[in-house]
């Protein structure tokens, strides 16, 4: 279990550090999301290869890195952490209600660009940077998978959300930070980008697609924190 559990606490920062900075206009926000998503990831990668996030799970599990129980379970345990974040922010903000991000006409497509373009930069980074053979137990993972959301957040925040993870989605609708009714266009895209990723990382890297993590065991050669973690005990 303990996997899940970091995997639940990870996200739950993540989260919890998005519906304060956002909610209270902190105009360091995409900085404060960014840091705080480089430590938990230095902090549970050697434990569950710090995903935090549903569309880098599909994209881990594309590549071979994770099976598909323990992709499952991720996902679960990341919503989870999402709205129980969301609800613990709303209790710290004492009932503030700021306004539901929404969309129209073209602000869907645009919108739905903007989530797949940097849900797929990010899952991309993730694999390459944690999952490939060629950076073995390398010490920049995390500030380049933290470093990637900032840039996301700032470069299409204000467009779209700037959410790229289905968990923070889910959560940020719960805080009133989206509207549940355009909820889908952020859940759509960035569960195809996190899956357009995993393919792109194998057909750019060939040589990844021999057998990596399995339940129950891993392969001869190591390839990644994400493959790791799904063969450690629970």
């Amino acid at each position: 279990m303990r996997r899940y559990a970091a995997e639940f606490v990870g996200t739950f920062f993540l989260i919890f550090t998005i519906g304060i900075t956002v909610t209270s206009a902190n105009a360091l926000a995409p900085i404060a999301i960014g840091v705080v998503l480089m430590a938990m990831v230095y902090a549970g990668g050697h434990v569950s290869g710090a995903h935090f996030n549903p569309a880098v799970t599909v994209a881990a599990l594309v590549r071979g890195a994770v099976s598909p129980g323990t992709a499952a379970g991720y996902v679960v345990v990341q919503v989870l952490g999402g709205v129980v974040a969301a609800g613990t922010a709303r209790l710290v903000l004492r009932g503030a209600k700021p306004e539901a991000l929404t969309f129209t006409g073209r602000e869907f497509a645009v919108a739905f660009a903007a989530e797949a373009l940097f849900t797929f930069a990010l899952a991309y980074v993730v694999l390459n940077v944690a999952t490939s053979r060629s950076h073995p137990d390398n010490s920049f993972y995390g500030l380049a998978i933290g470093g990637t959301v900032l840039a996301g957040a700032v470069t299409v925040g204000g467009i779209s959300g700037g959410a790229f993870n289905p968990a923070v989605a889910i959560g940020a609708a719960a805080m009133g930070l989206i509207s549940w009714s355009v909820i889908w266009v952020h859940l759509l895209a960035e569960i195809l980008a996190g899956a357009l990723a995993g393919a792109v990382f194998l057909a750019l890297n060939p040589a990844e697609r021999s057998p990596s993590a399995v339940a129950g065991g891993i392969s001869d050669v190591e390839p990644s924190r994400v493959s790791l973690a799904d063969s450690a005990t629970a």
